[in-house]
């Protein structure tokens, strides 16, 4: 094939070149559906901050849809990588089709828990009396649309490992076009409020569904869906998890967190707090998806290497995405801190909240270049298929060593210890991932 040809010949500058920018564009239009979702929510006249914050109460919600999103898409991108690098293609189609029924299961399963303990959840996530309202509406209808926004994760995420990273971004850009098309024409002219922002969520995720399923139906994959792939296999959904439980992991903490941080930041901040949280979020959610999109477009490069015993290239892989990376998040974090002001403007001009917001973000990504050491290195074991040190790295900076420190160090420093929280966690998981991902390779080199 010609993914094969490609992987084996090209330089890994120019491999990392082909497969990341693609899905830099992906990860970057991804986050976008965020982005300007809380931008033009937080704008709405009079009510835009606690909307905003109402918002941000739904933030572990959606980062667990995600988070299964990820189960299923990253796992089973892993394993076709490795599967094409053995020269194995039944195997990877037979992957391709077990991600579709595997997708359609479980999102129906969280549809169905979704809208049975919403409103219970959404009050332990931190939700008020004045905000719980737009949490409700703005939920309720992204779970109706949970099936798509999984399957075309997944979809989107392994077209890359077939070969077609142009293709996997034009869908994923195609997607975000409408979103940003939809969003004002519901929000503002047809009067839906938040309501208005989540369905033009979940039509542009009904897209990305839709286009990523009729690739692997027409003549430009070279992997296809067939019926008979459709019917699960135990042995292949349990390679799927055992690599993808690592960034399953990986989100299912960060919701986690942001349930624990929501109600820090509402006992010290109250409810503007929580919505500020919703605005740096979404800041550093379009820095971290750049650097996402080299890890991402790394992956295949190096599971195909590993899986032909070409360790040289591996190594290389890894700490070009590595020093890409920190290079990224520096120059994102020097940009943050010259235009914070202007930046928090986008998102709510409400002057406590826009205060509030300024200081969390220059506390909370001030240690952000160090990320791009802790991001590459588990997904450097992800593709080798080292799940369990994957999910160790992951845990370790969203959980083992965070969520003590969010009550510590709030219940010592009030708001400023939540924002403070995060940046001594990427330190210390940075220094770790390193020691280990060098003692990883040190044993390949050998």
């Amino acid at each position: 094939m010609k993914q094969t040809l490609t992987l084996e010949q090209d330089s890994i500058g120019k491999l990392l070149v082909k497969y990341s920018i693609p899905s830099i564009i992906g990860m970057l239009v991804s986050a976008l559906y965020n982005v300007v979702d809380r931008i033009f929510i937080g704008n709405m006249k009079e009510v835009g901050e606690l909307a905003i914050t109402g918002l941000g109460i739904t933030m572990p919600i959606t980062t667990l849809i995600l988070a299964f999103g990820m189960l299923i898409g990253i796992g089973a991108t892993a394993n076709i990588s490795i599967k094409l690098g053995q020269k194995k293609r039944e195997s990877a189609e037979k992957i391709i089709g077990n991600i579709v029924t595997l997708s359609l299961i479980v999102g129906i399963i969280i549809t169905l828990i979704g809208f049975l303990f919403k409103d219970r959840i959404l009050i332990a996530f931190g939700a008020s009396s004045s905000t719980i309202g737009y949490a409700q509406k703005y939920i309720g209808i992204i779970l109706m649309g949970t099936v798509f926004n999984i399957l075309g994760y997944a979809l989107n995420t392994t077209i890359r490992a077939d070969g077609s990273p142009k293709i996997s971004s034009v869908i994923m850009v195609l997607s975000c076009l409408l979103n940003i098309i939809l969003d004002p024409i519901f929000i503002f002219k047809f009067n839906m409020g938040i309501e208005g922002a989540a369905y033009a969520t979940v039509l542009s995720q009904i897209m990305t569904a839709v286009l990523s399923f009729v690739y692997y139906r027409c003549k430009y994959s070279n992997l296809k869906i067939k019926k008979r792939n459709l019917f699960l296999d135990r042995k292949i959904v349990r390679l799927i998890f055992i690599i993808g439980v690592s960034p399953f992991a990986m989100q299912l903490s960060a919701s986690l967190v942001q349930v624990i941080n929501n109600n820090a930041l509402k006992a010290h901040g109250g409810d503007l707090a929580i919505g500020a949280m919703a605005t740096v979020n979404a800041v550093a959610l379009l820095c971290f998806m750049p650097v996402f999109g080299i890890s991402q477009g790394a992956q295949p490069i190096i599971g195909y290497n590993f899986g032909a015993k070409k360790f040289e290239k591996v190594e290389k892989a890894y700490k070009m995405s590595a020093f890409i990376g920190v290079a990224i998040f520096a120059i994102a974090l020097i940009f943050i801190e010259i235009f914070t002001e202007n930046i928090v403007g986008l998102f709510n001009k409400n002057p406590e909240m826009m205060s509030i917001s300024i200081r969390g973000m220059r506390i909370y990504l001030m240690a952000m270049p160090i990320i791009g050491f802790g991001m590459a290195g588990s997904n450097y074991f992800l593709a080798i298929g080292k799940a369990k040190d994957a999910m160790f790295l992951s845990l370790l900076r969203q959980v083992i060593l965070l969520v003590p420190l969010i009550i510590i160090l709030s219940n010592i420093y009030g708001l400023d210890g939540v924002w403070l929280s995060q940046p001594i966690c990427d330190i210390i998981a940075g220094v770790v991932t390193l020691i280990l991902v060098n003692k990883n390779l040190k044993k390949y080199r050998v």
